[in-house]
């Protein structure tokens, strides 16, 4: 079945978690005793409804101030497809969370209070989606019963948001904007009585009709190699396989394929799923692949087309989330973490601050927690890497605290 992976955000009390918890809903994915559950909670808070944001928010503190603070994976499905949904949180503090959620997925739910309509933190989210190049991206305008389901209302926050999509980069996004009362399920899942001028799809509706092909990167292949398969039985004496996940395009038997670092060639030989064999994988499979020459290839390596090597960079211009309390500034070392291949970084320029109300690109000796910015850094030795506008997988990084082993920061290359 098809997999959708999907991103929400919104501002605090936008009526995010209650969004996704009306879905679940609506989609009977709530089991009968968590439904009680809500029921309980709700009539012990003295509503007269079922409060869904309880459906989400999984953290005590996040029931206690009815806000999100940390990303939770929320799962349902319908007959046509599976959801992944990152319920990330929305306010500024939790930026970096928020970054770390979208950064798989494929499409965005980005809530607007239509008593509020687009504000700063509207910005941010949408700026973090263009960051991350999330094509698919649906605006909620939510609490539409609070403003009497007034169509001028949801028009005029069309247009601004209109006026903030002028400003990106990425002109490859679709915006889809629907009008949403999540607590009554208005233009949820079924559609709205109160919004007859509505003509559009629900948010299920829409979410149903997105098609993979749709998320298709025009990239090229690139298989980082996780694991190397020895068995060592009786059946498999002989058996040399490398396992890892495809990414950017497909990858068949017969290919020629280059290993990077060392440069060294050979074709694909077999490619196995489990105990299945097939001709072919498409990116995003999570495969065992054996080469037709015994040829060195460890974990860190990566398999290319031989007719599609990246370029071997020992430095790196690329934007950066940052995402410790300790400062990023120049001259302090890190390990690089590159797929599966860890190299020691030194920051060499932090090159500015990143606005993320699209203001531009200002000076900056440091990066704090939660700010982005563009930095250039040093490696210890080479890496094969892609622009992230090129692909998505071989293009982004990770950089790891040499003293606490935390992941200090998220890093895409530009």
């Amino acid at each position: 079945m098809e997999v959708l992976k999907i991103a929400t955000a919104g501002s605090v009390d936008d009526g995010k978690s209650t969004l996704i918890g009306r879905l679940l809903y609506d989609t009977q994915s709530l089991t009968s005793d968590k439904i009680e559950a809500i029921d309980r909670s709700s009539r012990k808070k003295g509503l007269d409804y079922l409060d869904f944001s309880l459906a989400t928010d999984g953290l005590v503190a996040e029931r206690e101030q009815g806000i999100t603070i940390d990303v939770a994976h929320i799962y349902f499905s319908t007959k046509k497809k599976s959801y992944i949904i990152a319920d990330t949180p929305g306010h500024v503090e939790y930026t970096r969370n928020m970054v770390t959620g979208a950064s798989t997925s494929q499409a965005s739910i980005i809530l607007i209070d239509a008593r509020k309509g687009v504000i700063e933190q509207t910005y941010r989210h949408f700026f973090i989606n263009n960051l991350l190049r999330v094509k698919e991206v649906i605006v909620a305008v939510n609490k539409m019963d609070l403003v009497n389901y007034s169509e001028d209302v949801f028009n005029e926050i069309v247009d601004d948001f209109r006026k903030l999509q002028e400003k990106s980069d990425f002109k490859e996004q679709k915006l889809t904007f629907i009008p949403v009362s999540a607590l009554w399920g208005e233009n949820i899942a079924e559609k709205s009585t109160a919004m007859s001028w509505y003509n559009g799809d629900t948010v299920l509706e829409h979410l149903e009709n997105i098609k993979a092909e749709d998320f298709q990167e025009e990239a090229q292949a690139r298989f980082a190699v996780q694991t190397v398969i020895r068995p060592k039985t009786e059946d498999y004496h002989d058996f040399r396989g490398y396992a890892g996940k495809i990414s950017g395009n497909s990858l068949k038997v017969g290919d020629e394929v280059t290993v990077l670092p060392s440069l060294t060639t050979s074709k694909i030989k077999e490619i196995f799923f489990f105990d299945k064999k097939f001709q072919e994988a498409p990116a995003g499979s999570s495969v065992t692949i054996t080469l037709e020459d015994d040829i060195n290839v460890a974990r860190g390596n990566t398999l290319v087309k031989s007719s599609e090597v990246p370029q071997q960079a020992k430095s790196l211009n690329a934007t950066v989330c940052w995402m410790d309390g300790k400062p990023l500034v120049p001259g302090t070392k890190y390990v690089l973490q590159h797929n599966t291949n860890g190299i020691l970084a030194k920051i060499d320029k932090i090159e500015g601050h990143i606005s993320t109300n699209f203001g531009g690109i200002s000076e900056a000796s440091s990066l704090g927690l939660n700010e982005i910015g563009q930095v250039s850094i040093k490696l210890s030795k080479p890496i094969f890497a892609d622009n992230f506008e090129e692909n998505k997988a071989n293009g982004r990084f990770i950089l790891i605290d040499t003293q606490t082993n935390t992941t200090a920061g998220v890093g895409f290359i530009r």
